[in-house]
């Protein structure tokens, strides 16, 4: 997802549905990005913090440029975006599109996992099968 996206050290990622926190410190492992990892699961959110403190451990560099917040993705501001990236189901994507098309600046790339952004909602371009699994790629305004 962080590849399609061409995710670089100026890049300002969000992961919404962030789960145990693989790609906000994956974005800043590998990517130099600054991350934040947004989950309403305070248990993920705990697992998310134990997996960036090994991380931490093993690369500092990475230290100050991860943050996981419990919040409801409904009610975040994630406005600094220039990645976001989702494994959301369907029904979530189709209610946070208007979000996502009114929040984020044009240009904004949003990489979905598994699930589109509804059946009237073309993607930039064919969806990738990445190791049996279905990646969507869009470009804010996504229409």
């Amino acid at each position: 997802m962080l590849k399609l996206a061409k995710v670089t050290k100026n890049d300002v990622v969000y992961d919404l549905g962030s789960g145990d926190g693989r790609i906000p410190i994956t974005a800043a492992r590998v990517h130099g990005a600054r991350a934040v990892g947004v989950d309403i699961d305070p248990v993920r959110i705990r697992e998310a913090n134990e997996n960036l403190k090994m991380a931490a451990a093993s690369d500092p560099s990475i230290t100050g440029r991860v943050k996981f917040l419990n919040q409801d993705l409904f009610t975040t501001d994630f406005s600094e975006a220039t990645v976001v990236t989702l494994y959301l189901l369907p029904s979530l994507n189709i209610k946070l599109l208007p979000t996502l098309n009114k929040t984020l600046k044009p240009g904004t790339r949003v990489v979905s996992h598994a699930f589109d952004m509804g059946p009237d909602i073309k993607p930039d371009m064919e969806p990738l099968n990445v190791n049996g699994r279905t990646v969507y790629f869009y470009t804010v305004p996504i229409n």
